[in-house]
């Protein structure tokens, strides 16, 4: 039997963990998060593919691209979440799990972060675990898969 394909996807911003806010994201930096979580897919039995972008349509295109692929997603869109009907809606063209992540508790903050367009098409959501919030999405995908 052939490994599950998973794909964490990462928006805008989430390259600068590390750097950016280290009072809410720490400062480990995204490169080192990046290959834990390579490092956890596979423990679990996963081939896994990491892709960022600060460009919506790119996130758009890889989601898109991700038909007949990937077996489920792993999104954290950082600020898309809250306002991107576009990234929503190719999140609801796929007919596979995608677990809406994110780093930070989304409702410990700004109040506009409290709601997300993305939640409503996701399997689920997961946040306020820093790193480890990748790691409970990808446990979240192996039990949906």
């Amino acid at each position: 039997m052939s490994k599950k394909r998973v794909l964490v996807l990462l928006g805008p911003n989430l390259n600068m963990i590390g750097i950016r806010e280290k009072g809410v994201y720490g400062d480990e930096t995204s490169q080192s998060i990046e290959m834990q979580i390579h490092e956890y897919a596979e423990s679990l039995g996963f081939e896994c593919e990491i892709f960022q972008s600060n460009w919506e349509g790119a996130l758009i295109d890889k989601i898109h691209g991700a038909k007949g692929v990937f077996d489920g997603v792993v999104l954290n869109a950082g600020a898309l979440a809250h306002y991107s009907y576009a990234l929503r809606d190719a999140v609801a063209c796929l007919r596979i799990p995608f677990i809406e992540t994110h780093m930070s508790n989304v409702f410990a903050r700004e109040p506009f972060r409290a709601h997300s367009v993305l939640s409503e098409v996701c399997a689920g959501v997961i946040c306020g675990f820093g790193k480890h919030s990748y790691f409970l999405a990808l446990q979240a995908l192996k039990s949906l898969m």
